[in-house]
């Protein structure tokens, strides 16, 4: 099998380093939390940036291919590097979910784009210049060129209209009232750290709205305009920031002040606080459709017919399943489930099919890669399933047809025992039997 990560253009073996792989010697800039927001967001340069963790084996093997492209490309475009095994803030910022992963920031350093190229150094240097000429073509075009930052926030932030101005008037109605998770930031105007905070604010919230489903916001108070707020949260220094949730009194925020902090800060509190996702039955094209294209990964299991378990039996498959989505909430992922034999395109574009009940598959539509289940139906075999898949470990195969199958439409589970189908009654009194009927004649 070959091991293919679903979040990571290539996977990573478990080889152990402490070390760093760049000094200050090479031509690559090592990037961190501390310096990320100067060096690569308020810049105008193009960045190519790997994001790498120190055990991964690939990261390993193209060490010296990036260092290599750094020396070609140096003056020309910023070549970077960002150990997210060290400073996962800034890994969970950009949705990196495997290593090595390697980002383009161009124009809009808010929203880079995936390299999706080769991995050896000249591959590298091509796409890198072919993304300056998309940059330079942009800017004589008249599109928006060099830092969104910048401009939308004063140096070095996201756009301000994600950020929820506060008020005395309308603070109870939008926080202690919505039922949902706020990051409230009191300021004042004049405060040095307030201004340095703003652009990081900004760029988080931004990030946190997308991320959370506009389930967890941050807010801003002037809290010079806005005393009453002030003096009811005992606000005594700037900038302070408190966490507000449902029927709980409010917290002091005890996070960083980089926006990878803070969004690291705001997920946790998400998934913390959010339900587990809902756990489908596949009733029709549609649920498994939008389920599979709504989220990273969909998690789909077969179990047996109601008449191998019984209502029990089934009930308690779908609790481990429900469990399992708990545990895995933060990843926002969705889950479904079918009964045997009842969706075959499905079973068979999965290499399911016939035997081997209770099945489940991991499909990551947008790549129409899956992954099966080798281990147990049960908390720990599922757990240890995910786990892999989530750390780019796995062995995965190709949807059958390289497509989302044809679903057929059914009624749902009635949550009862199945019943045998009923047989008609013949009565036999009526039919003439021969007394030689089975007697062979000589």
């Amino acid at each position: 099998d070959r091991y293919l990560g679903f979040f990571s253009l290539l996977g990573c073996s478990l080889v152990f380093m402490v070390q760093g792989f760049y000094s200050a010697s090479d031509d690559v800039v090592e990037l961190n939390p501390s310096n990320f927001n100067r060096e690569v967001l308020q810049s105008d340069s193009l960045w190519l940036i790997e994001f790498y963790a120190p055990w991964c084996g690939h990261c390993q093997s193209l060490t010296a291919d990036w260092k290599k492209t750094a020396t070609a490309l140096k003056g020309i475009v910023k070549v970077g590097a960002v150990d997210a095994d060290q400073h996962n803030s800034l890994g969970g910022q950009y949705s990196v979910r495997g290593f090595p992963t390697i980002k383009i920031f161009g124009a809009n350093k808010n929203k880079p784009d995936d390299y999706q190229g080769g991995r050896n150094s000249q591959a590298i240097v091509d796409g890198a210049l072919n993304a300056l000429h998309t940059l330079v073509k942009d800017r004589m075009s008249g599109r928006s060129g060099g830092s969104d930052y910048s401009r939308q926030s004063g140096g070095g932030g996201g756009s301000k209209k994600d950020v929820v101005e506060l008020t005395d008037d309308n603070f109870d109605r939008l926080v202690l009232n919505s039922g949902e998770v706020w990051l409230v930031e009191f300021f004042a105007p004049w405060c040095g750290h307030c201004k340095s905070l703003e652009p990081e604010w900004a760029a988080a919230a931004s990030a946190v709205k997308e991320q959370t489903k506009d389930k967890v916001h941050l807010g801003a108070v002037d809290a010079t305009v806005h005393q009453g707020l002030a003096s009811r949260y005992g606000i005594r220094g700037f900038p302070t920031i408190k966490i507000f949730k449902k029927g709980e009194e409010p917290e002091d925020y005890q996070g960083g002040r980089t926006r990878g902090d803070i969004i690291a800060g705001a997920l946790d509190l998400f998934s913390d606080n959010a339900a587990p996702p809902e756990l489908l039955e596949i009733l029709n094209a549609d649920v498994l459709k939008k389920t599979c294209d709504d989220y990273q990964l969909c998690v789909i299991a077969v179990l047996p017919h109601i008449l191998d378990t019984g209502a029990a039996g089934r009930n308690g498959y779908l609790e481990v399943m429900m469990k399992m989505a708990e545990k895995y909430k933060k990843k926002m992922w969705g889950w479904l489930w079918t009964e045997a034999g009842v969706q075959m395109e499905l079973e068979a574009s999965l290499g399911i099919g016939g035997f081997g009940y209770p099945a489940m598959a991991a499909i990551n539509a947008r790549k129409m890669k899956f992954a099966l289940l080798k281990g147990s139906f049960s908390e720990t075999g599922i757990h240890e399933f995910l786990r892999d898949l989530s750390v780019g470990r796995g062995s995965t195969a190709t949807v059958g047809g390289g497509a989302l199958p044809n679903i057929n439409s059914v009624e749902a589970w009635d949550g009862k025992d199945g019943e045998l189908p009923v047989e008609d009654d013949y009565d036999l009194s009526d039919v003439d039997l021969d007394d030689n009927f089975g007697k062979d004649e000589l």
